[in-house]
């Protein structure tokens, strides 16, 4: 959310893992990557290649719809598996709908050996000083177009490449002959054969393995949802971004209330000074402002139609959607820059509040029943608020504004 936090992101991460269970020596390290960008990648790969090397089998663990398939493909292309295996291996099926992944996917992890690692230090090198004038006219297709998707871009390529050999020409000249009463053969063309692993090059091999996705469970009382598991397909490729989010700010007044399409909602109950409500979740969700007087009937009358936008399919499809629970949340304001927490309503996204200094705020904030509501504090962007520019007329929002790609592996040219 703004220039030089990743650090501080890291300690988040890494305070949230502490909570979980994993610190001292099982947590060796913490890395901000983008699997869709190629963020940190390059970064990963020399970590775990450091860490690892090759005294054991690699797991990718999370919760389902994390990106593990995700990052197990960029994985499959990168230095950390064996040059041979993208052309044997199958890559992980990437899909917006939760539980794609059923069977252990895996590739065969390099053996980082202390060559391998020197060439692969000289290639990063030789590529972090080039600029984007002297890489292909196709990659630079390739960078422009995920700087469009996303602000952190990385460049992930291959130190050791698969050696293609020649391809042979069968010529079979009695099968191009023919005579003027019969007409030309066409050969059958011959199926290509799949590269396999020799019995030598898999005995000793380690192995990173891509996993079904972790259903979450809430250990104390209850079996928690996420929101997507409540969607039908359509309705989860609107949730799901696809796109890097631009946040949404609004500055809310005592007594209004907030709506994330008819997935969550966030109302302001006391406070003594209106407050900014950032909302990171997918741009194509509608953020809807009303008052708490009129909020019942417009869930009421719009739940289900064009207006929320999700869940779709009207009165019928909200007949079997769960009801929005509410939660109450007290929070104490930090100042005007900086947020206070997170309302984070499932899956769906989150509402970042800021609030003036010392300012005690009532907050009561919804989602289906039997999901997950957690207020996460201190937030994930505190200064979320910032990325702004002017004022729309005649509304609560600001005209939000991109920050700056940057390719992380590319040396800048310093033109604007």
């Amino acid at each position: 959310d703004s220039p030089g936090h990743l650090g501080r992101l890291r300690q988040q991460v890494a305070a949230a893992c502490a909570q979980a269970g994993l610190h001292g020596d099982t947590l060796v390290d913490v890395r901000l990557v983008s699997a869709k960008t190629g963020f940190g990648l390059e970064g990963l790969v020399s970590r775990l290649q450091r860490s690892w090397k090759c005294a054991g089998d690699v797991y990718l663990l999370g919760a389902t719809n994390s990106g593990k398939s995700t990052l197990f493909n960029a994985l499959l292309c990168s230095d950390y598996c064996k040059s041979r295996a993208p052309d044997a291996i199958d890559r992980a099926t990437v899909s917006p709908w939760p539980g794609t992944t059923l069977n252990l996917l895996k590739f065969p992890v390099i053996n980082p050996t202390c060559d391998r690692i020197f060439r692969r230090q000289e290639r990063l090198k030789e590529e972090a000083a080039k600029t984007e004038d002297q890489i292909s006219s196709e990659e630079k297709k390739h960078l422009n177009h995920l700087k469009k998707q996303g602000y952190l871009v990385g460049r992930v390529g291959r130190t050791f490449q698969q050696q293609k050999s020649s391809p042979v020409v069968d010529f079979d000249p009695d099968v191009l002959s023919y005579s003027v009463d019969e007409d030309p053969k066409h050969s059958p063309r011959k199926r290509e054969e799949r590269e396999e692993f020799t019995y030598n090059e898999l005995k000793d091999a380690r192995w990173c393995y891509d996993t079904p996705g972790i259903v979450k469970e809430d250990c104390v009382v209850q079996f928690i949802l996420q929101v997507l598991n409540l969607l039908t397909e359509k309705e989860v490729k609107l949730v799901l971004p696809t796109h890097a989010i631009i946040p949404r700010t609004f500055i809310l007044k005592p007594g209004a209330v907030l709506f994330l399409a008819a997935l969550g909602r966030v109302d302001y109950l006391q406070g003594e000074k209106p407050a900014w409500f950032s909302v990171v979740a997918s741009n194509l969700l509608p953020v809807h402002i009303s008052t708490l007087s009129n909020a019942d009937a417009i869930y009421e009358k719009h739940a289900g139609q064009e207006l929320l936008k999700v869940p779709m399919g009207g009165e019928e499809r909200m007949k079997e959607f769960p009801p929005l629970v509410p939660q109450d949340i007290t929070l104490k304001g930090i100042g005007t820059t900086e947020a206070v927490a997170d309302i984070k309503l499932s899956s769906a996204g989150w509402v970042a509040v800021t609030a003036h200094a010392e300012e005690k705020l009532l907050l009561r904030a919804y989602t289906p029943r039997g999901t997950a509501l957690v207020v996460r504090e201190p937030p994930l962007l505190p200064y979320i608020s910032t990325i702004r520019g002017s004022r729309i007329t005649g509304s609560a929002a600001y005209r939000t504004k991109k920050p700056p790609s940057l390719v992380e592996n590319l040396k800048t040219t310093g033109r604007k």
